[in-house]
């Protein structure tokens, strides 16, 4: 599994993103999963991929939280959480996330 951390140069959230990241592969066993990350610095870098917002998390080049429209824009994203709206998805979202894509893919 690999996973991708797209974030803008201003985003204050990617770093914290990356360790959430980590901890819930952790805490899903999946602790062979590599994370990347990738600096979109223009719109052009943006439109390349399935960017959402800074942080967008990818799953093997999905989007780890469907439903996101995709934009060219670099701008933050918004996640949902039980206590509201946030900069980054909690460690709890991810891990659910990594663990339904395994299910879905058929890793496990």
């Amino acid at each position: 599994m690999k996973i991708e951390i797209l974030h803008i140069g201003d985003c204050p959230n990617w770093q914290e993103a990356g360790e959430r990241a980590r901890s819930a592969l952790t805490q899903a066993g999946l602790s062979d999963a590599t994370i990347e990350y990738r600096l979109l610095s223009s719109p052009e870098d943006a439109a390349q991929v399935s960017f959402a917002g800074s942080p967008t998390i990818l799953i093997d080049g999905i989007d780890a939280f469907p439903g996101a429209v995709p934009t060219t824009d670099l701008a933050c994203r918004i996640s949902v959480t039980h206590s509201g709206l946030a900069g980054l998805p909690t460690t709890d979202r991810l891990r659910a996330a990594f663990t339904e894509a395994t299910t879905r893919d058929g890793q496990r």
